[in-house]
């Protein structure tokens, strides 16, 4: 199918049960990001801040970026005054270092924290002990430019299902239990982005509101080298 024909297949499927759907657009072509925008799609993920930069600056001004990869704090000057969400928040460093740029553009930007789940030491993320230490530290409770809306999770690189179900599972109830100590009052604390194209089926049936799918939307990736300075 086309990557039209494939948005609108996804929409159909993730729209009736309130799944938001970020298309992963790292690595691809504006004619191949403009296909999924004129099918509808607004909200786009990238894991680079160079790409992302020279694709906001080129592609329609209505999209919603997220950043959804590995954010080093002297990056975040360069995409705070358009950036939608970051999604991969893992340290307290980053978090102010996102509210001081933020505050320069009299902006609040929304966040996710990324929380460690997977059985890999490649993924970055928060401990479940250092998040809720993170929450309780007064340098947190300083911050004005930021919103925290949920959590986000990368499970691990495998075909077991039984430890995907595990690590989503275990996610959703540690979302669940901060909410209910940190955020109960907050009703924009309502995010849970879990799942990717080999797993975002199970990650949904364990309580993912959102997904960030590439190759099911945009086929398989063509690796290019993008040098991010």
């Amino acid at each position: 199918m086309s990557i039209a024909d494939n948005i609108k297949s996804l929409k159909n499927e993730t729209e009736s049960i309130h799944v938001t759907l970020i298309a992963v657009s790292k690595t691809k072509s504006n004619d191949d990001i403009l296909q999924a925008y004129h099918a509808g799609q607004r909200l786009f993920g990238e894991n680079m801040v160079q790409e992302l930069v020279e694709k906001h600056e080129s592609l329609p001004k209505d999209i919603e970026w997220h950043l959804i990869g590995h954010l080093q704090t002297n990056k975040v000057k360069y995409i705070a005054q358009f950036i939608s969400m970051v999604q991969s928040v893992d340290s307290l460093k980053l978090l102010q270092e996102i509210d001081k740029h933020a505050g320069k553009n009299n902006r609040v930007i929304d966040c996710l924290l990324q929380v460690y789940i997977a059985d890999e030491e490649t993924k970055y993320g928060l401990g479940f002990d250092e998040l809720i230490e993170l929450l309780r530290s007064e340098e947190f409770t300083n911050l004005q430019h930021i919103r925290i809306r949920g959590l986000m999770g990368i499970a691990t690189n495998t075909e077991n299902e039984k430890q995907l179900k595990d690590e989503f599972y275990e996610l959703r109830t540690f979302f669940e239990g901060v909410k209910q100590s940190f955020f109960r009052k907050e009703s924009s604390f309502d995010t849970l982005s879990m799942g990717m194209s080999s797993d975002y089926k199970i990650a949904i049936e364990n309580g993912s509101n959102m997904v960030r799918l590439g190759s099911t939307i945009f086929g398989q990736r063509v690796i290019k080298h993008w040098k991010d300075n």
